[in-house]
């Protein structure tokens, strides 16, 4: 009977979360901006969570072309088909490896700073201070950090592929001795815009949308001390991270025609 109590009070916890993340994202999106004053705040959470993550994102991409060059030429030099190196990092890094390594990283790096960052207002009662002077939290502190995140996103994994691309070819081409006519022209043949491109962008504004969704979510609500903002931002991590690999399931399932 404990077991099962103790299963119940899970399961409602758990709804309650869900359904205090719900309200919690609507308040976030359709919260009354003030834009003379939401611009600078957003400008500087964009700089905060976009380019302070530029060089994790960038060397990250540069090795990951890298290793995917190399492991594809030895594979496909068992086909003697080593022209179409270009083609297999390519859609490689263009449809999974670049919006999920990069959402991934992101979420270490962006998301765990944003959730900390909530946390210790809410520790150092900053939030409360803001409600007292009749100041909403959720458009001067929130809302900025989330859109910044959504947007900050889909860069972040554009450039990832454009690294990742140029790393490939420079293992590729310039060390392993591959054509460089044929590795891009096979590139260009075997990437589309819609099928490839634009199903990376989308599946990056997903992660985004997601990631920033948790991080807010758990700085805004951790406890207010040393340990729950450490809890919280483990818990941005975790969440952040399976929920990207599941999405990733589904929306490939659903990009590929398997739905």
């Amino acid at each position: 009977m404990n077991q099962l109590q103790q299963l119940g009070s899970s399961g409602i916890n758990f709804c309650g979360n869900l359904g205090l993340s719900g309200l919690f994202l609507f308040r976030t999106i359709f919260s009354r901006v003030k834009w003379r004053q939401a611009w600078p705040l957003f400008s500087s959470q964009l700089y905060k969570v976009g380019v302070l993550s530029l060089v994790i994102i960038l060397l990250s991409g540069l090795f990951i072309g890298m290793v995917v060059a190399l492991q594809g030429f030895n594979t496909l030099r068992k086909f003697a088909a080593e022209q179409e190196l270009g083609q297999l990092i390519a859609l490689s890094v263009v449809r999974e490896l670049g919006p999920v390594v990069a959402a991934l990283l992101f979420a270490g790096r962006a998301g765990s700073a944003l959730t900390a960052e909530l946390g210790l207002m809410r520790a150092t009662q900053q939030l409360g201070g803001m409600e007292m002077m009749a100041v909403d939290p959720m458009w001067r502190v929130v809302a900025p950090r989330f859109w910044a995140g959504l947007i900050a996103m889909p860069i972040l994994a554009i450039l990832f592929n454009v690294v990742a691309i140029i790393g490939g070819h420079f293992v590729g081409v310039d060390w392993l001795g591959v054509d460089d006519g044929a590795f891009w022209s096979n590139m260009q043949d075997a990437v589309g815009f819609h099928e490839d491109i634009l199903n990376g962008i989308i599946k990056s504004l997903v992660f985004g949308f997601v990631i920033t969704w948790v991080s807010v979510y758990q700085g805004f609500y951790s406890e207010p001390n040393a340990a729950g903002i450490s809890k919280a931002t483990t818990r941005t991590v975790v969440f952040s991270s399976l929920l990207v690999l599941a999405l990733d399931f589904v929306l490939t399932s659903l990009m590929m025609g398997g739905w």
